[in-house]
């Protein structure tokens, strides 16, 4: 490929953080995106779930249009007419009580770890700076040198310590280690109701409602990270409905910006959201008017274009017919909705048929090098998603004859 321009100008001053497959992208409506020699690609990534919505929904555009002409920053030191209509729409919509606004996930999550702290101390009566929070094993939470501390992923923590303490992970989808874990210290149990980063991982049926029952049992908050998982991209408006969970805490982020700005939230109960005082906690962009009336155009947008009962409906439609490929090169296809990983049998590399989907149009990207991620904006429609399984199809047919793939 030759490289754009701009390219060449990146790899000069940008950090080498990313290792991003050889397309320059220039433009994208709906579940296309197009890259600068004018070639049309479908989406099946939608930016780690964030654009849910598809490219440039057009109801969340002019929200941003709109709002942006009228007052976009004036930070948390005064009230602003957007952000409370804003909080009420989503927190009337999850049942939860209060939210905070933040902008990127990660930062969500922090606040909820900080949340869950001061009320193991102020609520639960945990002795000062002893509380313990508990993660799983292949988690993702984010990339903060905090969050990095409770990864069981070796390069995101080698060379970044020393780690926050006060963090233990027991093994994803065993809520008896869950409860062999607890401790009078015990602030609260953060968990994805499907890992996404970790390779689109679903723990078995039931799993977390028997850990919800088992946090209410010993007075430990449950926590769940919905970033990725939230917002319909499992078929419904929070991952833990599958199990009629209602967790103390849940973070939200990608998507609840429609694919346009980053905005997060942490949501919880009155008694949980309580702890924060004035100074406790805060963001200078979190929460801002131009984000506040972009998320509540996206939440909109979600329920009046029934974009989560779509997903559970394609979501259906795509697992079934990757599943319907038979080959000794896919080990498994598993996910809900439209969150789905196709894990890829050794010696065969996960990236090598991403690089091979992206010749012929598709764009997705590998995750935990074995796993191919199938995660498209929620309005795709069947006819796309037969383009895209015809493609995988075709190339995993020349996979076994082929020794450029492993």
């Amino acid at each position: 490929m030759n490289k754009h321009p701009s390219v060449e100008v990146e790899e000069r001053y940008g950090a080498r953080n990313y290792a991003p497959l050889p397309v320059t992208l220039v433009r994208a409506q709906g579940v296309y995106v197009w890259d600068d020699q004018g070639k049309r690609y479908i989406d099946m990534m939608s930016a780690y779930s964030a654009v849910s919505h598809g490219h440039c929904h057009p109801k969340i555009v002019q929200a941003l249009i709109a709002q942006s002409q009228l007052l976009n920053i004036v930070s948390r030191a005064f009230y602003t007419d957007k952000l409370g209509p804003f909080l009420e729409r989503v927190c009337t919509l999850t049942g939860f009580d209060k939210a905070l606004p933040m902008n990127t996930g990660v930062e969500a999550l922090e606040t909820a770890l900080k949340a869950a702290r001061k009320w193991a101390y102020t609520v639960k009566g945990v002795d000062a700076d002893l509380s313990e929070i508990i993660a799983c094993e292949g988690n993702f939470h984010g990339r903060t040198t905090t969050v990095v501390g409770l990864s069981t992923e070796p390069q995101y923590r080698k060379g970044f310590g020393p780690f926050s303490p006060g963090f233990k992970t027991i093994p994803f989808g065993d809520a008896a280690s869950l409860e062999a874990a607890i401790t009078p210290h015990t602030a609260a149990f953060l968990v994805e109701p499907i890992q996404g980063e970790g390779g689109i991982n679903v723990p078995p049926v039931g799993y977390l409602k028997a850990c919800e029952l088992i946090c209410k049992k010993h007075n430990v908050l449950m926590i769940c990270d919905e970033i990725q998982t939230g917002l319909g991209r499992t078929g419904k408006l929070l991952a833990s409905e599958h199990e009629n969970v209602h967790p103390d805490a849940v973070v939200l982020g990608k998507a609840l910006g429609g694919g346009i700005l980053p905005v997060s939230l942490f949501l919880a109960r009155k008694e949980v959201m309580d702890v924060f005082t004035p100074g406790d906690h805060g963001s200078t962009f979190g929460g801002n008017p131009l984000a506040s009336a972009v998320a509540h155009a996206a939440v909109d947008v979600l329920i009046e274009e029934n974009l989560i009962e779509r997903a559970a409906s394609m979501g259906e439609y795509l697992q079934q017919a990757l599943k319907n490929i038979q080959s000794p090169v896919i080990k498994e296809v598993r996910g809900k909705g439209l969150l789905i990983g196709v894990e890829i049998n050794p010696p065969y590399a996960a990236r090598e048929i991403c690089l091979k989907l992206l010749e012929r149009g598709v764009l997705t990207k590998e995750t935990h090098h074995t796993v191919i991620r199938f995660a498209p904006p929620l309005i795709i429609t069947k006819e796309q998603i037969d383009e895209v399984v015809a493609v995988l199809r075709e190339i995993i047919a020349d996979i076994p004859k082929n020794p450029q793939y492993r």
